[in-house]
């Protein structure tokens, strides 16, 4: 595990985050997410802007380097190819104004879109292995998740629906 890997680890999809720009690449920007610094990330500009910004008319969005600003958590992602052993993997972030109101993905579950940010109806689920430091992010609502655990299972069924949510007026207190 590298020193980086906590602070990779606490960002979630749909999590509002200051970015600094540090480089500028021919597809979008690199950026250190502010309090994060040394953390991977980059904003897809073609990806997110093309179809509104044709052409050469996409570098408009090419802010200087140095320019703080508003991102979401798009994507967390590590791997590590064995072949190189270089570690790979970041985390993508949106500049959308769509996204940065909320945040959608879809559910790899059902393939249906799912609101991860807050108060939404979306789960993260880090994905994590003993045999080595890879890692990455599941998508899914809150009821896709329930569903595949096992009926008999009613607590983790239930903390599926409810985990960062009030809990119901009527529960007892813990």
């Amino acid at each position: 595990m590298d020193s980086l890997e906590p602070a990779r680890r606490a960002l979630v999809p749909g999590q509002l985050v200051r970015a600094k720009i540090v480089s500028h690449q021919p597809w979008g920007l690199f950026v250190d997410i502010v309090g994060r610094e040394g953390v991977g990330a980059s904003v897809d500009l073609i990806a997110q802007f093309s179809a509104a910004f044709p052409g050469r008319q996409i570098y408009q969005l090419f802010l200087p380097i140095g320019t703080e600003i508003y991102a979401v958590v798009q994507q967390v992602r590590d791997w590590y190819p064995s072949e190189r052993g270089i570690r790979q993997g970041g985390i993508r972030l949106s500049i959308r104004p769509e996204d940065l109101d909320s945040f959608s993905w879809p559910c790899d579950f059902c393939e249906q879109p799912t609101t991860l940010s807050p108060g939404g109806d979306g789960l993260s689920l880090a994905v994590l292995t003993t045999d080595g430091p890879e890692g990455y992010t599941v998508t899914s609502h809150r009821k896709c998740l329930a569903d595949r655990i096992r009926p008999e299972d009613a607590g983790q069924r239930a903390r599926a629906l409810w985990i960062g949510k009030p809990l119901p007026s009527n529960s007892p207190p813990e």
